[in-house]
C-alpha cells in the first residue's frame, strides 16, 4: 500500500488542483431534497459540503422537507394532498411544516458542528446563518385547486446572504417565506434554491435529488446520464415532457435548472444523492455525475492561442517523461502555437494536436497528438483527429503522416499505413532521429 498509494494519490490530486483554483470564491446554491436525510445521508453530505466550504466556496444550503411533512401528518393521521407537484398547505400541514423544519434545521446545524478526530470534520469551522431572508405570495387558486398556506417567492434578500457568504458563513434557507404583514407560507425547496441563485447570480445552481440525472434514451432506464445538456437542447427536451407532478418525474427539477440558466446562473445540476460523495465528484472530475444544464456546451474543439501554452505543456509533460512523445520546449510551442489544436473542457486542456504542413510533398505531420489519462477512451483522440484531417485538407494537402514508436495500432486501426521512413519529405527527413527509429504511418485523405 506504501509504493502505491503515491503513485495514485499524487497524479489525482495535482489533476484535481485547476478545479480549486477555478472554484476558489465562488457561490453554489445547493437544494438539498427531504429523502436526504431521510435515507440517513445528511452527516456525509455536511462533510462533502464542509470540505467545498474549505476550498473557499461560498455555500447556501436549501433544504426540503417532504417526507418529513408527510410523516407528521401521517402521525396526525391527516392526508397530504399534492396538485401541480405542490403541497396543499392547509392549517394542520401548515403547523407539521412548521415542526418539521424546526427539527431539520436543528439536525442540520448539529452535523455542521461535528468535529470528530480523523473526519472531514476534524478541524473544520463552519458557521451557520439562518433567517427571514425570503419573502412570499400566495399561490392561490390554480384550476379550482385553493392552495391555501402554499406560497412562491416573492423576493430574496441577496444583499444580506451576500455579506453571511462574504465573511465566511454558510447560509441555511428553510422553504418558508413570510408576507409584508407576517403571514407564514410553506414554499417548494426548488423554488426557493432556484429564486436565491437567480437572485445572488450564483456559479452554480446543485440538486441533491432521488434520480441519477437526465437519461441519454429517456425510454431506456438502462441507458447512459446525459452529463451535460446545453441550454437550447433542455428546453427543447422539457417542451417534450409531461408536467411534472413528483419529484421522480424528469421535468420536476429540470424545470428549475432551465429556468436558472436562463435567468443568468452558469450552471445548474441534477445530482443523486444516493451516490456517496456525489457532489464532489461533480465538483472535482473531468466528466461529474448526473445531468449538468449549461448555457452553452463547456467542452470545445478549437485551434490553440498563447494563453494555451501553459495548459499544453501540463498536458504533454508526462508523454514526454515517459518517451511516449518527444520533448518540446516551451519555445519551440510558443513560436508553433498556430498549428496546435485543442480540446478544452471548463477552461483545461485535455487534448492536443499540432499540424506541419509541407505543401512540396502535399502532406502534413501530425505531431504531439496527446489526451489527458484522466479522458483516455472517451473519443477525444478521434476528435482530433478529425479536425487535423479538416485543416489539412483546407490547406490542400493531399495526406496527413504520423511518427510514433508505441501508439501504431492506434493510427492503423484509423486507416494510416506503415511506409518506409525515405517517403518523408525532404525537409521531415532530414530532422528524422534514426537513433529513435520511429514507425512513419501516412492516412490518405479523401
Amino acid at each position: 500500500m506504501s509504493l502505491v498509494f503515491p503513485h495514485t494519490f499524487v497524479p489525482w490530486f495535482r489533476a484535481v488542483a485547476p478545479y480549486i483554483h477555478a472554484y476558489h470564491g465562488k457561490t453554489f446554491v445547493i437544494g438539498m431534497a427531504g429523502e436526504l436525510i431521510a435515507a440517513g445521508k445528511l452527516n456525509a453530505f455536511v462533510q462533502d459540503l464542509a470540505i467545498l466550504h474549505a476550498m473557499g466556496i461560498k455555500l447556501v444550503l436549501v433544504h426540503g422537507f417532504r417526507p418529513q411533512v408527510n410523516e407528521q401528518l401521517a402521525a396526525k393521521g391527516h392526508p397530504s394532498r399534492f396538485s401541480h407537484g405542490q403541497r396543499i398547505t392547509d392549517p394542520m400541514a401548515l403547523d407539521a411544516a412548521q415542526e418539521a423544519a424546526g427539527q431539520l434545521r436543528f439536525e442540520i446545524e448539529a452535523a455542521f458542528s461535528q468535529g470528530l478526530p480523523n473526519t472531514p470534520m476534524a478541524n473544520a469551522t463552519v458557521r451557520v446563518v439562518s433567517g427571514n431572508f425570503l419573502t412570499a405570495r400566495p399561490v392561490g387558486i390554480v384550476d379550482g385547486v385553493d392552495f391555501m398556506h402554499s406560497g412562491v417567492v416573492r423576493g430574496v434578500d441577496a444583499a444580506t446572504i451576500r455579506k453571511a457568504i462574504d465573511i465566511g458563513a454558510l447560509v441555511l434557507l428553510s422553504p418558508f417565506g413570510f408576507s409584508p404583514t407576517g403571514e407564514a407560507f410553506n414554499l417548494t425547496m426548488e423554488d426557493v434554491a432556484t429564486s436565491a441563485a437567480i437572485a445572488l447570480q450564483a456559479d452554480k445552481l446543485m440538486f441533491l435529488t432521488e434520480i441519477p440525472g437526465i437519461r441519454e434514451k429517456l425510454d431506456d432506464p438502462e441507458s447512459a446520464i446525459d452529463t451535460e445538456l446545453a441550454l437550447a437542447d433542455a428546453k427543447r427536451l422539457l417542451a417534450r415532457l409531461p408536467n411534472a407532478e413528483q419529484p421522480t418525474d424528469l421535468a420536476f427539477y429540470l424545470r428549475h435548472c432551465v429556468k436558472a440558466c436562463e435567468e443568468g446562473v452558469e450552471r445548474s445540476h441534477i445530482l443523486p444523492f444516493a451516490v456517496d460523495g456525489a457532489i464532489l465528484q461533480e465538483v472535482f472530475t473531468h466528466d461529474g455525475i448526473g445531468t449538468m444544464v449549461v448555457d452553452e456546451k463547456l467542452e470545445s474543439l478549437r485551434e490553440a492561442t498563447h494563453e494555451d501554452i501553459g495548459g499544453i505543456l501540463q498536458l504533454i509533460e508526462p508523454f514526454e517523461r515517459d518517451g511516449t512523445l518527444v520533448k518540446r520546449d516551451r519555445t519551440e510551442i510558443e513560436r508553433d502555437i498556430d498549428h496546435y489544436t485543442v480540446i478544452e473542457h471548463d477552461g483545461v486542456i485535455f487534448g492536443c494536436a499540432a499540424l506541419y504542413p509541407y505543401p512540396e510533398g502535399r502532406t502534413g505531420e501530425m505531431a504531439a497528438l496527446t489526451v489527458s489519462g484522466q479522458v483516455q477512451g472517451q473519443g477525444d483522440g478521434e476528435r482530433i483527429l478529425k479536425r487535423i484531417e479538416q485543416r489539412a485538407r483546407a490547406m490542400g494537402l493531399d495526406s496527413i503522416f504520423v511518427l510514433t514508436t508505441r501508439t501504431m495500432h492506434w493510427f492503423i486501426k484509423r486507416g494510416f499505413q506503415q511506409v518506409d521512413p525515405d517517403w518523408l519529405p525532404e525537409a521531415r527527413k532530414r530532422k528524422y532521429n534514426w537513433d529513435r527509429r520511429s514507425q512513419v504511418l501516412v492516412k490518405h485523405l479523401k
